[in-house]
Order: structure tokens, then sequence, then C-alpha cells
């Protein structure tokens, strides 16, 4: 019966309000004073039912919650008779709570909407060689699914055969269609714009991207910060004091009516829920734009950053490298980029790949008698020619002559940051190349922005030698570089920043970066969605844009600044209603439960704000 009662409350409250317009019409209107006594003393008996329900299973589990003080108060004032407070408290009471109901549930609509994305079938290849319709469930790791235009990717998986584009805005936020092709990998919950695919499955079910982002927002949402902690234990002991308050008051002034009007008043309802839907509607802002916010416990320490360390492969640069500036010396140049390639060809070193990217087609020889200089590069035979690819280190042990025009040329592009790349045939340099990494678009002004938001120092660490790291230090306008770092080093210099009291954020790609990231106070990963990177850190940026790295330090700022403000309301409207009890004449409790839920509903709609919010 009381889950029934519970789950008709909109009607009780739809009921509630048509019988006190019918009472007061009739006192009014038509000077009828059984009738109108009658629709007030059922409006506030229907309306008491599930009020009392609720305060009935608090006092069971030895909770004094509002529902107490409303029930005490409205039934103090219906044996008083004084049934036009009594019908109006609990109809006010019955309706913010729809209304509140109501906007809780567009702050949730982030999750929602990130939650309907997720697949619920597939087209699975059956024994028969057939493709047939199952339950997502129904997929294991190894199937083999094909996916249509405009269907849903219906786990994590490589693309087998076909190519298509796919609009991965569940993923990154980024709305932009990308391009998949053989060997693509997709994720769970993205859509194929255009194109047929057949993909294998490699993750299912919860172990997807897809379902690890709503499991870490869902868990996200129902953490709970320092101040919500603290709100719990003061409502604890807060609603027991009003209720004892209002005893006091009783027995010293011997005025019921201002001991109920008490109860009424030191509700604590705005305050219970300021802070929680500030952080809930903080969390979906984040969610849409590509986000992950592990929780309203981060969102308080991230808005209070001071110092930023960034890897820089891959986070301030695209990690990538590339040729970018290079200097021939002698003839025979295209043997030469040959000999380099066919070289470079055996090796899977980052720079072996830009520098094939950038000679492009050639002709390629048997290599033979390779032999990897540690620290210095390779040596090898190619078309019966001795081949030397390397740094200049290798070059003097190799006995290759270097004149003033190629050590002019090495100390320039030393000087702009590039790993130098030198190739020497039968003991003649005949290449030189400069590869660097390329800083990412756009990071200089992100950066900017970060300092605009009270970010102090942004230092960067990287195992690159010190000479490439002042180079892009210098170019962004960082406060500190470090190079010739490894991880270890790299963690040991945030524990010092640390202990020296500083609040850090180390941003970093989520894989070589990981005990950088668990040390910090906040880790930041570009993650793109890697498993490493969810479990790792506090903040991912699904899609490795940093420019959403200050969209979601200002989210975090604007998101405690509005919990702090919510606070604010709240025990601002308790102690100006309190004092209108002892201060003025005019209050009461109708207009005191008026005042009440407005300001619940003041901060639900400022706490909504967040979902719309964007940097400046």
């Amino acid at each position: 019966m009381q889950r029934f009662i519970l789950s008709k409350k909109n009607q009780i409250t739809l009921v509630s309000g048509i019988l006190i317009v019918i009472g007061f019409a009739s006192e009014l209107i038509f000077k009828n004073e059984a009738v109108a006594v009658a629709a007030l003393v059922i409006a506030s008996i229907i309306g008491v039912v599930p009020i009392a329900i609720q305060a009935y299973q608090a006092l069971r589990v030895k909770v004094v919650s509002i529902d107490v003080l409303v029930t005490i108060a409205v039934v103090g004032a219906f044996f008083i008779k004084n049934f036009e407070e009594s019908a109006i408290v609990t109809f006010l009471f019955l309706f913010g709570a729809y209304l509140e109901q109501r906007t809780l549930n567009k702050t949730r609509s982030a999750i929602k909407e990130l939650t309907e994305m997720a697949p619920e079938s597939a087209l699975k290849l059956m024994e028969n060689g057939e493709f047939e319709e199952v339950e997502v469930d129904e997929v294991d790791v190894g199937d083999v699914l094909l996916v249509k235009t405009g269907a849903k990717i219906p786990v994590d998986g490589t693309v087998l055969t076909g190519e298509g584009s796919i609009n991965e805005a569940s993923i990154t936020g980024e709305s932009l269609p990308v391009s998949k092709e053989q060997g693509s990998n997709v994720f769970a919950g993205t859509i194929l714009d255009n194109g047929t695919i057949q993909i294998v499955a490699d993750r299912v079910g919860e172990d997807t991207t897809f379902g690890k982002i709503i499991e870490l927002v869902e868990e996200a949402q129902d953490s709970k910060s320092e101040a919500e902690r603290f709100i719990d234990r003061f409502s604890k002991y807060y609603t027991p004091a009003v209720l004892v308050l209002g005893i006091i008051v009783w027995l010293v002034s011997r005025d019921i009516e201002l001991a109920i009007t008490i109860l009424v008043l030191g509700c604590p309802g705005a305050l219970v829920i300021g802070v929680p839907v500030s952080n809930v509607a903080g969390i979906g802002n984040g969610a849409r734009h590509g986000i992950l916010l592990k929780g309203s416990e981060v969102i308080g320490d991230f808005s209070r950053v001071e110092t930023m360390v960034f890897d820089k492969t891959g986070t301030l640069t695209v990690g990538n490298p590339a040729v970018v500036d290079k200097k021939y010396f002698g003839d025979q140049i295209e043997e030469a980029l040959g000999f380099l390639a066919s070289v470079e060809r055996e090796s899977d070193h980052p720079l072996g790949k830009a520098i094939l990217t950038d000679i492009g087609e050639t002709t390629f020889s048997p290599v033979e008698n390779t032999e990897v200089i540690k620290g210095g590069g390779i040596k090898a035979s190619v078309n019966q020619h001795s081949v030397a690819v390397g740094n200049v280190a290798l070059m003097e042990k190799e006995g290759v002559p270097l004149n003033e025009e190629a050590r002019a040329a090495i100390a320039e592009f030393e000087n702009q940051g590039n790993s130098l790349v030198l190739t020497a045939v039968d003991g003649e340099l005949k290449i030189l190349m400069g590869v660097r990494d390329q800083i990412r678009p756009g990071v200089k002004e992100d950066l900017a922005k970060l300092r605009k938001l009270g970010v102090k120092n942004l230092v960067m660490l990287s195992g690159d030698n010190q000479r490439t790291v002042d180079v892009v230090s210098k170019e962004l306008g960082l406060t500190e570089a470090h190079g010739n770092m490894l991880p270890e080093d790299k963690s040991a210099y945030i524990k010092k920043l640390i202990d020296a009291g500083q609040i850090v954020a180390f941003v970093g790609d989520g894989v070589n970066d990981s005990p950088s990231l668990a040390l910090a106070n906040i880790g930041i990963a570009m993650g793109s969605g890697t498993d490493v990177a969810i479990e790792t850190s506090d903040v991912v940026l699904m899609n490795s844009d940093f420019s959403r790295l200050p969209h979601a330090l200002g989210l975090a700022k604007a998101t405690a600044r509005n919990m702090k403000q919510n606070i604010l309301i709240a025990v601002g409207v308790v102690l100006f209603l309190l004092a209108g009890v002892f201060f003025s004449e005019w209050m009461n409790m109708s207009i005191g439960m008026l005042v009440h839920e407005a300001s619940i509903l003041v901060v639900i709609l400022n706490g909504m704000r967040l979902l719309r919010y964007k940097l400046r």
C-alpha cells in the first residue's frame, strides 16, 4: 500500500491543488464555510499521507528527515484547526518535490543521452555463412559482425573489410566523421554515417570503451565530495536540532503555531540538494564534450590546480615525427636516398618511419650485415656499399669527415630542436636530415587560456634531449622544461612539487606516464579511449583533443563555484526565514513553505546552468 501511494504522489498533488482552489472559492466567492472547511480538510489529509509515509520510512532507519518536520507541522496545524495552512503546506511540499524531480531529470539528461546511444542488436555471422540479427549480449569476442549505413557499432572491434565514415561523438565528443578502413579500430556506440563494414569483436558488453564511459560517469555522479559529505553530516544533526528548537519554543511561549512554523521554515532542503545538483550537471556537461570528470572530489581538486605538468610527445606535440629539414652533400644523392630507405625499411624506429615517408617512392636494394650500434644508429652493407645511418657520434666513430659546411648545418638543425639523422656511403657524408615532432595546432593559444584560468606554472617533462625540449618550451612560453627524463624521473619531479605544497595536474598519454598520472593530485589523460588512460587518470580527454583541456578546467572551476553559490543561497534563505519568524508579523507556515520550495528550485536552476557552460 505504501509503495502504491508513493507512486501516485503526482496525482495526489493535483487533487490536493484542486481541493484547495475549491475551498478558497467556496469561502471567498460563494461564502459557503462548510464546503470550504471540508475541501481543505480532505486536501490536508490526502496530502499529508505520502509525506507521513516517507517520514515513517526515514524514522525506521533512525533518520529525522525533512518529511518528519513537515508531517509534525501539518498534523499540528490540523489539530489547531488551521486547515488553510495545513492544506497549503502539504500541497507546496508535494508540488515542490514534483518540480525538483522534473528539473533534476534534466540535469541527468546528458547521461541519459549516453545510455540511449548504447547499441541493442548486431548482425552476426552465423555458421551457415549468413548474417543474422541478435541481441548485443549474444556477441562474443572473435565474432564477425556486419554494420550497415546508419547503424550503431555494437562492440569495440577491428575493421576486416569495407570502409566508411563513423560519427564518434559518443566517445570523443567530436561530431566530425572519421574515416575507417581495413585494420582501423572502431568503438561501440558510434554510428556508421556511410559505407558498409565487417568487423571482428575485440571487446564486448561492459568491457567496451563505451560501456566503461557510462560506468565511470555514473560512478562519478554517485561519488561525494568533501563538501557533500560535510552537508550529509550537518543535515543528520541539523534536522533533529530544528525539531528540538520547535519543542523548546513551544515550552517557553506556549505558542503551538509559532513552534509549528519553525519546523516548516527550518527544513534544510536546498542545502541538501544544492551541491549534488551542481556535481551532476558539471559531470553531464563534461560527458557531452568528450571529457570524463571522475566525481565531485576530482572537480574540487581540479578547480584549485596551481601547476600543470605536461608530457611532450603526444601531448604538446602530435606524436608523429616528420622530416622538417634536410641537406645533401656531394653527388649520386638519389642512389644514397635509396640506400637510406633500404636500411630504414628494416627498422621500426619512429624516426625511420618519418624518413621513409619523406623519401617516398624509390629503388630499394637488399640489405646485408646489419649491425645496430647502441646509442649511435645502424651500419649495413647495401648493394656492395658500406652505409652508416645515425647521429654525429656514429659518423665520428666511423671516421666520416665532417667539413665546415656540414658542421654548420648540424649546428643549425640542432638549434631548431631537430633530432639528427646523418647518412654516409662508403665513408662519405651524403645526407643530413632534421626530424622533429610537430607541436599540436592551437596548443599555444590553449596554454594561454589555462594561464587566464589561474594556472601559475606550466611545466614540460620529456625523454628528449634538453636542446629539443628548450626549443619547444620557448615556442610555447612554458614556465619550465626538463629533458632526458625517464618515467621514474617524471614521477619523482611531481612528488617533489606535491611535497612542496602545490596542487599538481599531470597531462600525459596514459601509457608510459601511468605512474605520473596516478601520483599527481589530478591525472589528465589524452586518452583516445585507451584502457590505461581511463583507469589510471582522474580526467580523460576522450579524443586526445588538447583544446578540450581549457574547457575541462573552466568547467571544474565553474562547478566548484556553483556549489558554493548553492550553499550560500540555502543557508541564507533558512536564516532569512527564521529571522522573519522572530522579528516580523507577516511570516507564517504557508509563506515559509513557499519560500522554502522556491529556494530549492533556485539552487537546482542555478546548478542546471552548468549544462550550458562554454568557455568564454
